[in-house]
């Protein structure tokens, strides 16, 4: 048996690679890398493992933001492309689990303490009842886990690819601004860092003005700052979005379990999120309004729960109690 293995979250910005202790899920030796100067994952993975030679490392588990579903992997927000078992096999592993970044998050639920979340409303989640897990970053993942006969179970899916469903006749102008632009409009074209960006753009050519050219942390920057009346706009109205958003998830699954938000946005501006309309239209649903008032969410803040998950992953399959 190895003590540890290897342990990665990869999104379209950065991949960060780790070690895990088998024996008790801890994650040590946390690199960063930039895609961007990289070709392709097994350069970053040998990289990695050439900076630390003294772990005999022979089994992996790297989580990833595209679907999974066969041996070919492609990245939605990166080039990059490769076959799981040719990787493996250049590894010399043993085995190289390649699962969906928001599978990975899902899976890092059981792992998480009281101090690793921040609760926003709702009542005590409910043992044994499904958990939701979505989270606006380069894009916008979920994931879903249950727990069966002591197993957690994760549901991943392509959740953030559904259509963006207005509620207002603020939100039905931005949706025919939009629609010019791209055509179908997901929830992730504007629950994201470059959906924050075609939330303002839209704002401000409803009222038949220009935009300027932000970034989405030029964005967030002026709307705490309260210097732009238009980025607070933009910035409000994702809050509120990623509420809704989060609402139908819980409706789908009756997740009394929870619904965990993660991602690298929101804890950005967490005092502004925690004022704004969230909870509001988390709730907001109808004759669904009680159903939905009782179910707890939590932020979490946990650095690193991608690499947590594909930890806990592994660790189960390879039959480790979580």
């Amino acid at each position: 048996m190895y003590q540890y293995a290897l342990v990665g979250d990869v999104g379209g910005t950065n991949a960060r690679l780790a070690l895990c202790a088998l024996d008790s899920g801890e994650i040590s030796c946390n690199k960063n890398y930039a895609v961007s100067e990289y070709d392709s994952l097994e350069t970053v993975i040998r990289l990695f493992l050439a900076e630390h030679p003294t772990f005999t490392i022979r089994q992996g588990c790297i989580a990833i933001a595209c679907p999974i579903t066969g041996d070919w992997v492609a990245m939605t927000n990166h080039s990059w492309a490769f076959s799981i078992a040719e990787t493996r096999k250049n590894l010399d592993f043993e085995r190289l689990d390649i699962i969906n970044d928001f599978t990975a998050v899902s899976m890092a639920i059981p792992a998480l303490t009281p101090h690793d979340v921040l609760q926003f409303g709702g009542g005590q989640a409910v043992a044994g009842k499904p958990v939701a897990v979505y989270g606006a970053g380069t894009g916008l993942g979920v994931a879903h886990v249950v727990q069966v006969n002591g197993q957690w179970i994760s549901l991943p899916g392509e959740g953030g690819h559904v259509d963006f469903a207005p509620n207002s006749e603020e939100e039905v102008a931005i949706l025919q601004i939009l629609r010019a632009e791209f055509g179908h409009i997901s929830a992730e074209r504007i629950l994201s860092g470059s959906g924050l960006v075609n939330l303002y753009r839209a704002i401000v050519q409803a009222d038949s003005r220009t935009p300027e050219a932000l970034s989405p942390k030029e964005i967030s920057t002026r709307a705490l700052e309260n210097s732009c009346v238009d980025c607070r706009r933009a910035l409000s109205l994702f809050c509120v979005l990623l509420g809704r958003f989060g609402g139908n998830l819980a409706l789908t699954m009756g997740t009394f379990g929870g619904v965990y938000i993660a991602g690298g946005i929101v804890p950005r501006f967490l005092d502004f999120f925690l004022n704004s309309g969230f909870r509001a239209a988390f709730e907001d649903k109808g004759r669904f309004k009680d159903y939905l008032a009782a179910i707890p969410v939590y932020m979490i803040t946990h650095p690193h729960p991608g690499l947590l998950g594909a930890g806990a992953w592994l660790r189960q399959a390879s039959g480790y109690q979580l």
